[in-house]
């Protein structure tokens, strides 16, 4: 088996910064609950670590006890949220992705400016909910193009459209390209909405699936740029998996896969009953020596459940590793300025939230892999 372990994949700068903060709080508040509102990210191991040190997640600012320390999520609030935790003498640290915020910012800007905003996203997802609460009479959600004849548009003239930040870059230009024909004068935000990590971690997918015969997503399943990373992947013609890490491995996956050259895809033929005593062993590694299979990662899986999947491909089908580097990353987001605060009175240099390319070891992922940049051009 051959793994090609996508670069970028994992970690952002935001969920780091965010990862950071909690961890922080944790520290500089010792003997204290820590409550964080919603999930701090989207990923049920992140949150399970967490729970075990002692924080406390919720999803209502009036369970957590007055003059507690709250930590909002990377997704971001609403003003109303802000203000209840005001009300209850919260002492709130703010996690927001600047990412994030800089949507928010745009909302209160064209609003203020009298135009109606279409914010095109998921109605229920937390970044959308935090997003329309700092303008709730300026904003429709558009989650689809059949939504948009059920829009109440005041002024066509006067519009202008905005995005959630993890979205498949796929599915906003369909939006997109619907909104500019049911009104050619709507604006567009001064700069994309869409995440560099999500837009990076997609164009990494859509490169290196053609590739592969099967596309394995390391993250949850309420964490919406894990799953766009496996549309994506449909998208271009390979099958792909979300698991939350090697145990959610399912080894019938990987009976009778082959390769449909006449179309330049992948295809995956799967028969679970007629393999069922037959998963694949390292013994019968040589059956799958032709086998390529995509590993990568959403944007909040930590590397490490990454590192497990691959070991546990090696261990089970042999093989090798080639890690693909379509794009570097360098990014570093500054700690909340209120925790900046708390560490500088006591006497600490807070440090930012940086992400990179991880280090590779034989001990941790199964193998150490051979790299290959794939930067030479634009898709």
């Amino acid at each position: 088996m051959r793994i090609l372990l996508a670069n970028p994949r994992g970690f952002c700068a935001g969920v780091q910064m965010a990862i950071d903060v909690v961890s922080q709080v944790v520290d500089l508040f010792e003997g204290e609950t820590i409550y964080v509102y919603h999930e701090i990210v989207h990923n049920r191991h992140v949150v399970r670590r967490f729970r075990d040190s002692g924080v406390v997640f919720v999803e209502d600012i009036g369970e957590i006890p007055e003059g507690s320390v709250v930590v909002f999520s990377a997704h971001g609030v609403s003003p109303a949220v802000r203000a209840k935790a005001s009300a209850r003498e919260l002492r709130a640290i703010d996690a927001t992705c600047p990412l994030v915020t800089k949507v928010h910012a745009e909302a209160i800007r064209y609003a203020k400016r009298g135009d109606q905003i279409l914010l095109v996203g998921h109605a229920e997802h937390q970044e959308v909910v935090g997003t329309r609460g700092e303008a709730p009479d300026a904003i429709q959600i558009v989650e689809s193009p059949e939504g948009i004849p059920n829009l109440t548009i005041r002024d066509p003239e006067k519009l202008v459209y905005l995005t959630q930040t993890t979205l498949s870059t796929d599915d906003a230009a369909v939006i997109i390209d619907a909104l500019r024909e049911a009104f050619p004068n709507i604006k567009s935000p001064p700069s994309e909405d869409i995440c560099y990590a999500t837009t990076n971690r997609q164009h990494a997918v859509r490169r290196l699936a053609p590739e592969a015969d099967l596309t394995l997503v390391v993250g949850s399943k309420n964490s919406s740029n894990s799953v766009r990373l496996t549309e994506i992947s449909e998208n271009v013609g390979t099958p792909a998996r979300l698991i939350d890490d090697a145990s959610d491995l399912d080894w019938n996956w990987f009976e009778d896969v082959s390769r449909a050259t006449d179309r330049g895809s992948a295809r995956l033929v799967s028969d679970v009953k007629k393999h069922a005593d037959k998963a694949p062993t390292a013994q019968s590694s040589g059956r799958w020596h032709g086998m390529t299979v995509l590993v990568t990662a959403g944007a909040s899986a930590p590397e490490d459940l990454v590192a497990g999947v691959c070991r546990a491909l090696l261990e089970r089908l042999g093989g090798t590793i080639e890690q693909r580097e379509v794009f570097s990353e360098d990014v570093e987001f500054n700690l909340p300025a209120a925790l900046r605060k708390e560490m500088g009175r006591r006497g600490l240099t807070p440090e930012p939230a940086r992400i990179g390319t991880p280090r590779i070891t034989r001990e941790l992922y199964g193998g150490v892999p051979l790299t290959v940049s794939c930067r030479a051009g634009p898709e």
